[in-house]
């Protein structure tokens, strides 16, 4: 096993069906100009309301990723 270095980016995802869905969707945008994601946490969660019901679901989550080695 190589030692890696990671780094970690914070994003937030929204979604108007789900807290699940609203995390795949920061997923999703982020693979789509990063290399090397291998995990992520979730560090909140979140929503709007819109006249008295859910509006949207926000998840605030970290993504860790490996450096390109040299």
């Amino acid at each position: 096993m190589t030692d890696h270095v990671y780094k970690y980016l914070e994003l937030t995802g929204s979604s108007r069906n789900s807290i699940e869905d609203a995390a795949g969707n920061a997923i999703e945008r982020a693979s789509k100009t990063m290399r090397n994601i291998h995990w992520f946490t979730i560090q909140e969660v979140r929503g709007t309301v819109e006249n008295g019901e859910i509006g949207y679901w926000q998840v605030t989550l970290k993504l860790g990723f490996t450096l390109d080695d040299e």
